[in-house]
């Protein structure tokens, strides 16, 4: 049986709405976490001039085999095992990465290990889509993050919903501008970085 996940379903429309502009003149891109695998095959399947690459710890890969293997399509290889904190990075370069709802479940050093890697691996031009809930000025943008947020820390103290300006200042370490925020539903963003 295939894992499932609401907020793939719920988010993805969205998402793609964005991505399908970002994503326009990529053709691979590298998915950080990609979890159940939902978000890889509908994804691929609406942008068939990529090839999506999804990766994560290797646990999760079962589920994800069972979505591509569902959908039948080419443009979605067998997931890559990466966990953003070690050093098996791919040796591959990509002009796309994307990761959805990854950072608030990391801890601090892991965002940093997370932002180094991509770093390494986007290819200059290249674009970074991160999609979540997110914090300006270590203020929440809602009730509902703020509750979200508590609950996060009561789970695992070293996560969390992190700072905009704290990402950027990753990013920029790590070779990337800062270039869109887009309001998604549900009290959510999609950022997007370019790779100098």
């Amino acid at each position: 049986m295939k894992p499932y996940s609401d907020a793939c379903d719920e988010n993805r429309k969205p998402i793609l709405a964005v991505i399908r502009q970002e994503f326009s003149a990529c053709r691979t891109v590298l998915e950080i976490g990609s979890g159940t695998g939902q978000h890889a095959v509908y994804f691929a399947r609406q942008l068939p001039h990529l090839t999506w690459q999804p990766s994560d710890i290797a646990g999760n890969h079962p589920g994800i085999n069972a979505w591509r293997s569902e959908a039948g399509l080419d443009n979605v290889p067998e997931p890559l095992q990466l966990d953003v904190s070690r050093d098996d990075w791919p040796a591959a370069r990509y002009d796309g990465v994307f990761s959805a709802n990854t950072c608030h479940i990391m801890s601090w050093p892991e965002v940093e290990a997370m932002f180094r890697g991509i770093g390494k691996v986007l290819l200059p031009g290249g674009v970074l889509c991160l999609y979540g809930p997110f914090n300006y000025h270590n203020a929440y943008t809602s009730d509902s993050n703020a509750r979200f947020d508590a609950f996060l820390k009561s789970r695992d103290p070293a996560s969390g919903i992190r700072n905009l300006e704290d990402l950027d200042s990753l990013a920029a370490e790590n070779g990337m501008r800062f270039h869109q925020d887009h309001d998604m539903p549900v009290n959510n963003r999609l950022l997007v970085w370019s790779r100098q």
